[in-house]
């Protein structure tokens, strides 16, 4: 080879490296200082000037997030896309996780994203799930972990109530920043002409379908739905915690406290049942089921109320139901109200609505039996201590006349 073609060929080799190293840069600029840098900007001009830091047990739960690979087949951000927007809320700002290091966004979404996880399900739904997925999501493909537990789901290990405490933080910095963080971050994006960047405000900030609700904002309900079509939805969505007659034994009622509702012991409005549908029951692992069409909850309200086991109850003599009355009257009014219809002084401060007798009723056993021992897991506590056994008889009774009350479909 001349000493010409080699000059040229070391030129060549010289040239291909010095242009390898300058997209070498420019690909570490472009791709990974340029976009941090707008990214800081972002946060430093969009979000609150504190943001709450994780406690060492949510700290303690992120590690055994990240070591069980949840990130895997959970991601940690709604994309600015309608389909996400409907199913999740307002799409993720960079401010959310700016204290997250390493991120966990994910990439696959083989389970739901969790970005709002926090305060959507109750911690026993939680517990339950972690230790066997397909007792309370039928459908599950996620693994069990029952080595974060002594051998039951309401016997939780610490690793488990730090991953659920972790689980919890999901969505929460921007909760806390409330309306005046929304209005603030809005100011900082300066972008009121850019369509896809407005898209994060504005809206439902967790439009999660499960999480529930303490309003009864419930749109009209259908007439009767189609028994056979409830009775397979209940099967494969209820029958999990209620079991498959409603009798509240379920494989998922071992862990869940207060324990599922023994859908056959009680005889439901049907505006009752189509509220719980469509809300949820707060402060219980009830979810709603907002992602259900609304001829699929009607036919799920058929179905429950083909549950009730019907039976003949005794009835009382006049002298016992006003006995029933004034017991009813002394000590139950300020949670249950002076019409039975929960809207008692103190309900709005109780973690679980008070049940409405004006829309539910109970069989006189269950009613006794919330009356002698309470409900555990509710604030309903046992009176034994204040009422005689013949006041708690006529309570339970009376309790139950309640029912069908002028205007209870509308309560």
């Amino acid at each position: 080879m001349s000493s010409g073609h080699g000059r040229v060929l070391g030129m060549s080799y010289l040239v291909a490296s010095v242009a390898g190293v300058v997209f070498f840069v420019l690909s570490v600029a472009l791709l990974g200082y340029w976009p941090k840098r707008v990214l800081d900007e972002q946060t430093r001009a969009m979000g609150p000037e504190y943001v709450l830091e994780l406690t060492p047990s949510e700290r303690r739960g992120r590690a055994v997030y990240s070591r069980e690979g949840c990130a895997y087949c959970h991601t940690q951000q709604i994309r600015y896309l309608a389909s996400d927007r409907a199913r999740f809320g307002a799409p993720t700002l960079a401010w959310e996780t700016r204290l997250d290091y390493p991120h966990l966004w994910g990439t696959r979404r083989i389970g739901p994203d969790l970005s709002r996880e926090g305060g959507t399900r109750s911690d026993d739904w939680h517990y339950t799930h972690l230790f066997s997925p397909r007792a309370v999501v039928p459908q599950s493909v996620m693994p069990a972990y029952e080595r974060l537990f002594d051998d039951a789901p309401d016997r939780p290990r610490q690793q488990a109530r730090d991953l659920v405490a972790y689980l919890n933080t999901l969505g929460r910095a921007r909760e806390l920043a409330g309306p005046e963080g929304e209005a603030r971050a809005e100011a900082g994006c300066q972008c009121p002409d850019d369509e896809l960047a407005n898209m994060a405000f504005g809206g439902e900030l967790n439009a999660h379908p499960a999480r529930t609700r303490r309003t009864h904002d419930t749109p009209p309900l259908l007439p009767a739905g189609d028994l056979a079509r409830g009775r397979q939805l209940f099967a494969a969505h209820c029958a999990t915690c209620h079991g498959p007659t409603g009798g509240g034994d379920g494989p998922g009622a071992t862990g869940l406290l207060p324990a599922p509702m023994n859908l056959a012991e009680h005889q439901y409005a049907p505006a009752r049942v189509a509220d719980v549908l469509w809300n949820g029951v707060a402060g219980t692992a009830m979810p709603a089921w907002r992602d259900h069409s609304p001829d699929d909850r009607a036919a799920l309200v058929s179905a429950v109320l083909a549950l009730e086991s019907t039976r003949l109850e005794p009835s009382l003599p006049d002298n016992l139901m006003e006995l029933g009355q004034r017991a009813f009257r002394a000590n139950c009014v300020q949670c249950h109200g002076e019409r039975g219809d929960g809207s008692g002084s103190a309900a709005a401060e109780l973690p679980i609505a008070p049940t409405s007798f004006v829309r539910q009723r109970p069989t006189l056993s269950a009613a006794l039996r919330a009356l002698r021992g309470g409900i555990p897991g509710t604030p309903m506590a046992p009176w034994t201590t204040r009422l005689s056994d013949a006041e708690l008889v006529a309570a339970a009774q009376y309790v139950r006349t309640l029912y069908g009350a002028p205007g209870a479909e509308s309560r």
